[in-house]
């Protein structure tokens, strides 16, 4: 990974030579249990010492779940809606830290890095206190981003609904098990974190 990347920091490197010029942003995506957080920290750490020595900040979308009082919120807004029912699917994150904490880095200014306790409240987790979070400070090099949906995109409205029509007529897969109207809620979600992530 490394070999692949290098070139690519070098290449921006170039072509932002000043230190208020933004990071070069990485985004990691796979599912659960791929090895994210394993890849991650050894590409940061490799990554950081000589002789490449860069200023590397790793966070995770795992950090902007919204909070406890959120999530609960959320839930009693729409009953129903069984993929709100828990932290994970878009919706589930607080995009507008996130947008705060992407302006931040790419203007390398000095951050701090949320961090989600998803112990607490019985492991329905919540976030953790602000006094723990990690501050970073720039000129920063590289800002790697991980989560299970990275760079998603919504799909047009069409193609869940023929996904979903699919999925019942067969009684195959996940999607029929939930309400049309409720995979159109998360797909309209999922338009939101576009701004994060383009």
């Amino acid at each position: 990974m490394a070999t692949f990347l290098l070139p690519l920091l070098n290449a921006h490197a170039s072509a932002n030579p000043t230190a208020r010029s933004p990071p070069f942003f990485l985004g990691i995506s796979g599912p659960q249990g791929s090895g994210k957080s394993t890849l991650v920290t050894i590409l940061a750490a490799t990554l950081r010492t000589y002789p490449h020595s860069l200023n590397v900040v790793v966070f995770s979308v795992d950090d902007l779940y919204l909070t406890h009082a959120d999530q609960v919120a959320l839930r009693e807004l729409y009953p129903d809606n069984k993929l709100v029912r828990h932290r994970g699917e878009p919706g589930t994150h607080d995009l507008e830290l996130a947008k705060g904490i992407f302006r931040s880095l790419r203007d390398q200014r000095g951050t701090q890095i949320p961090s989600y306790d998803k112990s607490a409240f019985e492991g329905q987790g919540d976030r953790a206190d602000e006094i723990s979070w990690q501050k970073v400070d720039g000129p920063y090099d590289l800002i790697i981003f991980e989560g299970w949906c990275v760079g998603f995109r919504p799909l047009p409205d069409d193609v869940i609904r023929e996904a979903w029509n699919e999925s019942r007529a067969s009684g195959n897969g996940t999607l029929g098990k939930h309400s049309l109207e409720h995979l159109l809620f998360i797909n309209t979600k999922l338009k939101d974190y576009d701004a994060i992530t383009e």
